[in-house]
């Protein structure tokens, strides 16, 4: 099943053109230096909903001169619920699968859950890092991402320049990545009826009905990220960032597998339908960070802003306090928030009566919401110079009303239940 696909993406290019806060750029004293691996595993674990496992290995290596190769591959799990869409009703609702070929219930004042989210997921990137000029230094990446429904290929390329002895660093990065969705079932048809079994006669009629609402083929979306940083020694103890960055995406941007309910004066639900989105999106987002040294901790502060043409404005504040406990351990408290404003065509339902919009989503993760981590972390340098961390943190999200009335019983229903989980990660890098 789909998630947010950008993420990595995203990370891969900032590690490329920014690797800066803390990043040595001296050249490395002997030429052929040693393997330094990092593994992890992490679990994320919603309370009735999504969980993930995760492992991670990354691997980097510097042949000398600055030339510095870095691989990762990344392998998840994911099994659990994910929200439909649909509203809560008082009595029992019947859906049908997005493969068409089964069916499920889901009993009264209960958010609608599809239980069909499963998936594994496997991630390989690469990146070649090298002196190109003096005090200038380029990169480059390739990554592949794959799963059932889901393929994903990117490139990226960047450069970054020195200046007042290494102490100012520009940098100016360039991602394309292409994706491929092939939905279980096939893509449904914008606003066409989820239909049920129920309703026929036959499972021949059924199936050719429910032929006549997907799309034919796989869809394809593309996305451009531009990138634009400065990094800022302040003094021996501070240093700064501030990036730029700019998506362009454009293609297949609808989740296959989100619908809305279509309700009546009532508020009780007349039928389904299938969502759909814009085919654009433009991106624009200001980061700033911050990282100050003390005799025995490091703070770590961020901002960021996001907003786009979908009316999506985002403000997110992380913080990071890494407590040394003695030469060889340390503890990190973390704290972040965020804040979003829903999408202009975010709704949680919509009224029977009334004609269809051209663009409509009742997905969750588009409206008005706030979430808040907490978390701790601990870590340890081992008599062989090899580290070893555990990470537990608390996570919820909490949906917000961005102005809907709700007619009828579905003022007795939670429209907006909060999003509560776990994650708890252990690594160790030798």
């Amino acid at each position: 099943m789909q998630l947010e696909k950008n993420i990595p993406i995203a990370a891969a290019l900032a590690a490329a053109t920014c690797a800066l806060l803390g990043a040595p750029n001296a050249k490395a004293e002997e030429s052929q230096e040693p393997w330094a691996i990092d593994t992890a595993i992490l679990y994320y674990g919603e309370t009735d909903r999504v969980s993930v496992v995760e492992g991670v290995l990354n691997a980097s290596k510097d042949f000398g001169d600055e030339h510095i190769f870095n691989g990762k591959l990344v392998l998840d799990t994911l099994t659990g619920a994910s929200a439909s869409g649909a509203v809560a009703q008082p009595g029992v609702q019947s859906f049908t699968r997005p493969s068409g070929k089964g069916s499920y219930e889901v009993n009264g004042g209960e958010t609608p859950l599809d239980d069909t989210f499963q998936d594994t997921r496997v991630q390989v990137s690469g990146q070649w890092t090298q002196p190109l000029w003096e005090n200038t230094r380029g990169s480059s990446g390739l990554n592949f991402s794959k799963e059932y429904d889901y393929l994903s290929i990117g490139a990226n390329g960047s450069i970054a320049k020195d200046f007042d002895r290494k102490n100012r660093t520009l940098s100016l990065g360039l991602s394309y990545q292409y994706d491929s969705i092939d939905p279980v079932g096939g893509a449904p048809v914008p606003f066409s009826n989820m239909l049920l079994r129920s309703n026929f006669d036959s499972d021949d009629g059924f199936d050719e009905s429910f032929a006549d609402t997907r799309q034919d083929g796989s869809q394809d979306k593309t996305t451009i990220d531009v990138l634009l940083g400065l990094t800022q020694t302040i003094n021996k103890r501070m240093i700064m960032q501030l990036n730029y960055g700019l998506s362009v995406s454009d293609g297949y941007l609808n989740d296959p597998y989100k619908i809305l309910s279509l309700v009546n004066e009532e508020g009780l639900t007349e039928s389904l339908v299938y969502e759909n989105r814009p085919d654009k999106r433009t991106k624009h987002n200001i980061y700033w960070q911050t990282k100050y040294a003390m005799d025995s901790s490091v703070i770590d502060v961020s901002y960021r802003f996001s907003t786009d043409d979908w009316d999506i404005n985002s403000h997110t504040i992380d913080s990071r306090l890494r407590f040394n406990l003695s030469d060889t351990s340390y503890i990190q408290p973390h704290f972040r928030y965020y804040q979003q404003e829903a999408a202009e065509f975010y709704t949680p339902f919509l009224n029977s009566g009334d004609s269809l919009p051209t663009y409509a989503s009742s997905d969750y993760r588009l409206g008005e919401m706030t979430a808040v981590t907490l978390g701790l972390k601990y870590g340890q340098t081992l008599s062989n110079g090899h580290e070893w961390g555990v990470r537990l943190e608390y996570y919820q999200q909490s949906p917000k009303n961005s102005g809907f009335d709700a007619p009828g019983t579905l003022q007795n229903e939670d429209l907006y239940p909060s999003v509560k989980a776990v994650i708890a990660q252990l690594s160790y890098s030798f």
